[in-house]
């Protein structure tokens, strides 16, 4: 188990089974996970249980949850040093969510954004899960009495109920969880989509060109660059106006440490041809120690279990603790 220091905050972070990081989500934030360890408590757990809210293939949701989960530690997260888990690994998830869901109320979850948004994407399927999922992702954050949460925009309503859920327990019950605040980590990269660059990069877009993946292959990068969406001029400069050339050299100077000034001198006398395919060879290079790690621990299926079968026992020590007050505190007769 990993020694956590108590003088040190706890992070919980919920990493959904549903594909591979893309060059954004990567210089955006996972790139500086590694680093948070030596700051903070870390916590990383794969959550199963939330993604079974719409329909899987099992098969397909085994694959993809071993992937997030290797692919987690080709990032940097050390299981020596951060608790990693599967959510479906520790049960006291589950039970706390029950607890929780009776001092949540519905009209709380029925103003839920995403519930809506799911709703409306997945209409043949709209399931109770689907609805009351934000108490689950309390009980992910609570069960653990975390300070901090890492959260995008789209996550705010809900870490915004968990805290509400806590203080009504609190209130009813005693104090008892910690109210969990957002984690805003430093300013990272924001990456455009290659395909239009006025928009977010995403794994959601349709077309492919658009985004570019941390386990795309060499060839892939440097194809997907190469029909980056770029102007009509021929300058390689960053101003107003250039979104595509803007994108293109914040991506570079991000993988290459180059200031805008030195990428401008660096290709003053050549074309757009040229420096999008710099800026692909930058960046397949830049991300090949992480296709490197990820393709040795995909294969390593012995020891990935090592790693998570420890990570759901270092989970449950934490969680049973905090379980086992909480059931006493609502009146339930203890076990022991």
């Amino acid at each position: 188990m990993p020694e956590f220091d108590r003088e040190k905050k706890i992070i919980f972070s919920g990493i959904q089974p549903t594909g591979v990081f893309t060059l954004g989500n990567y210089l955006g934030a996972v790139r500086n996970w590694g680093t948070l360890q030596d700051e903070y408590n870390c916590i990383y757990s794969i959550v199963d249980l939330h993604a079974i809210t719409v329909r899987q293939e099992p098969s397909k949701l085994r694959q993809n949850s071993l992937q997030a989960y290797a692919l987690l530690l080709a990032c940097g997260i050390d299981p020596k040093k951060s608790i990693a888990f599967f959510q479906s690994h520790n049960k006291c998830h589950a039970e706390l969510n029950w607890v929780l869901a009776c001092s949540t109320q519905f009209g709380e979850l029925s103003r839920m954004t995403q519930f809506k948004d799911k709703s409306k994407k997945h209409a043949d399927d709209v399931n109770a899960g689907l609805f009351t999922y934000p108490v689950l992702m309390a009980a992910d954050i609570l069960a653990y009495n975390a300070d901090l949460v890492p959260i995008g925009a789209d996550q705010k309503q809900h870490l915004e109920l968990a805290r509400n859920v806590a203080g009504r327990f609190n209130n009813k019950y005693g104090e008892f969880f910690k109210l969990p605040e957002p984690y805003i980590p430093p300013v990272g990269a924001s990456v455009k989509s290659l395909a239009d660059p006025t928009k977010k990069m995403s794994k959601s877009d349709e077309n492919q060109n658009a985004t570019v993946y941390i386990l795309d292959d060499k060839d892939t990068i440097i194809r997907k660059f190469k029909r980056a969406v770029t102007d009509s001029e021929t300058e390689i400069c960053y101003r107003e106006g250039k979104d595509g050339i803007n994108n293109l050299m914040s991506i570079y100077s991000c993988v290459t440490g180059k200031t805008y000034d030195e990428i401008e001198s660096e290709f003053a006398s050549k074309g757009y041809g040229d420096f999008k395919l710099a800026v692909g060879e930058a960046v397949a290079d830049y991300l090949k120690p992480v296709r490197d790690d990820f393709s040795r621990l995909i294969a390593d299926k012995a020891y990935l279990k090592e790693c998570y079968t420890s990570g759901a026992e270092s989970a449950m020590r934490i969680t049973n603790r905090i379980l086992s007050k909480v059931y006493h505190k609502v009146g339930f007769v203890d076990a022991r």
